[in-house]
């Protein structure tokens, strides 16, 4: 209900381009169980909508071009950041879908610029989208948190992970998928991205008008 209504608008942006072969998915993972970078290079994910394929031949593509990339289920069983993508895509598309979920522990910037150099070979040539899921700061009070989110978001829009990273250590930007921006902006670049924009930015004080202690929700769109 928080994050929805902004990332809607990535979304719609995604819809007016058209079709995707198959979308990446990048998320965190806020459990702590499995590979510090975990691919599923098989399988379906249901969700109300109806079924995604797991994309095997990309995902084994994908792996081939990474020595830090496992293929691990287990790292996926409970976290959340991948699977409230789907929802979105169904809706655009209809099902079945195919997607490759990729669910980072490992976050440094050595981590995610490897990850999104492996993405950049694997998909050259290909009809994809590359989807990095991560919410803003959390828990500060509402001018605070957006004050420091558009620092961390100028540097998305810069294409400059390391810039962006940077700005996560010195201003304490509490984002919890920093590892999957930097592999996404990582992998854009590689396959020729030329430009980003700030689709929308909200906190959750804008949803429940209590601005003590927001999250931040940003949808940004990358494209070459």
């Amino acid at each position: 209900m928080y994050s929805g209504p902004v990332a809607a608008n990535a979304y719609y942006q995604l819809a007016l381009d058209g079709r995707a072969d198959v979308f990446i998915i990048l998320g965190p993972n806020h459990q702590g169980i499995g590979s510090g970078v975990a691919i599923m290079d098989r399988g379906v994910w249901r969700t109300p909508l109806g079924d995604a394929e797991v994309d095997a031949d990309m995902a084994r593509e994908i792996i081939q071009h990474s020595e830090i990339i496992d293929v691990d289920d287990s790292a996926h069983m409970y976290e959340h950041s991948i699977e409230v993508q789907l929802p979105f895509l169904q809706y655009i598309y209809g099902s079945p879908i195919k997607f490759v979920p990729i669910c980072f522990l490992m976050q440094d910037l050595e981590t995610g610029r490897e990850v999104g150099q492996a993405l950049a070979k694997a998909l050259r040539d290909k009809n994809v989208v590359i989807i990095a899921s991560t919410d803003m700061t959390h828990y500060e009070p509402h001018r605070q948190a957006s004050e420091k989110d558009r620092e961390a978001i100028n540097a998305i829009l810069k294409l400059d992970e390391e810039l962006f990273y940077n700005v996560l250590e010195s201003r304490n930007v509490t984002a919890c998928g920093y590892g999957p921006v930097m592999a996404m902006i990582t992998a854009a670049k590689g396959l020729g991205a030329k430009s980003a924009e700030l689709l929308s930015y909200k906190t959750s004080g804008d949803i429940t008008g209590d601005m003590s202690a927001v999250v931040g929700y940003a949808a940004i769109m990358v494209t070459r």
